[in-house]
């Protein structure tokens, strides 16, 4: 640590950027030990590009940020200031936001407000990058897909806490965004995958052994309802659509019951392959060194 300021690093990710980028990090890199440069070896989207950082990145805290010049390294130390508060996340919200009113802020304060209510973890911004996070409460954390707006729920449902402070943003002074009203559908997928590992990772059978059972029920009510319709009705099977029902549904609820055998055993197979804990621990008090190291 350098007298009077925080030791720092700064870690470029090229995403299979096809302009002079690389060159010119290069060339910072050659002057400065600090700035190191992890070229990427095609374009792997945002999501990637963040987890090669994290996982590049040495420092105990660590703030991811977009090289479209629309976030503003002024508000770092703010965010390190709030973490110095005893938070574990602080997240950015672009209040006075730069962007397209209909095609960009509308689409991210409905999907923002969506996250929110599923998630149970309320933030105005989920999708601003610039977020300070100290780095054990991202040990555990996998990215995959479009979910590196949800880092902070993974983070708050491990027992981080989380908060968010007002940030500066810029208008677009180059490149064009990717993002659209298309947005708020990938969001509500992501989230759905994002609820079911909270809630059911452990126990996937709930998931697929409650829609089993609501399959079954409606395939024996179809087969009781045709069963009267013969016997009191005079209606014969043929006439009604229930037998194809009762089949259809029941196939479906042997095949959910099946699916979710399936699931308890990948996920036992994950666990106990990769020595991963069905549990996270902030601290411990008078272990030795070697028993609280994870395995």
């Amino acid at each position: 640590m350098e007298a009077g300021e925080r030791s720092w690093e700064i870690v470029f990710v090229n995403d299979g950027s096809a302009d002079e980028s690389l060159a010119r990090l290069k060339e910072q890199a050659e002057r400065n030990p600090r700035i190191k440069i992890v070229n990427l070896r095609r374009n792997f989207g945002q999501t990637a590009a963040l987890m090669a950082a994290i996982n590049h990145a040495s420092g105990e805290v660590i703030i991811p940020m977009d090289s479209d010049l629309q976030n503003d390294p002024a508000d770092i130390p703010r965010l390190l200031e709030k973490l110095d508060e005893g938070y574990d996340v602080v997240s950015g919200w672009r209040k006075d936001r730069k962007d397209a009113s209909f095609s960009r802020v509308l689409p991210s304060r409905i999907a923002n407000a969506l996250i929110s209510w599923i998630s149970g973890v309320a933030l105005h911004d989920y999708g601003c990058t610039l977020k300070a996070y100290r780095r054990d409460v991202l040990g555990n954390v996998r990215l995959y897909g479009e979910m590196h707006r949800f880092i902070p729920i993974y983070a708050s449902w491990m027992g981080a806490r989380v908060t968010e402070i007002e940030v500066n943003h810029h208008p677009r002074t180059h490149g064009t965004s990717k993002y659209g009203l298309e947005r708020i559908f990938k969001v509500f997928l992501d989230l759905l995958v994002v609820k079911f590992l909270d809630n059911h990772l452990t126990k996937p059978i709930y998931v697929f052994g409650g829609f089993a059972l609501v399959a079954l029920a409606l395939s024996f009510l179809s087969g009781a309802y045709a069963l009267y319709l013969k016997i009191f009705e005079g209606v014969s099977f043929i006439l009604t659509p229930l037998p194809l029902l009762v089949v259809m549904t029941f196939l479906a609820g042997i095949t959910s019951i099946l699916m979710g055998v399936i699931a308890e055993i990948l996920v036992r197979t994950y666990f106990e392959s990769q020595g991963a804990d069905v549990y996270s621990v902030r601290e411990t008090i008078n272990f030795e060194p070697d028993s609280t190291e994870d395995p």
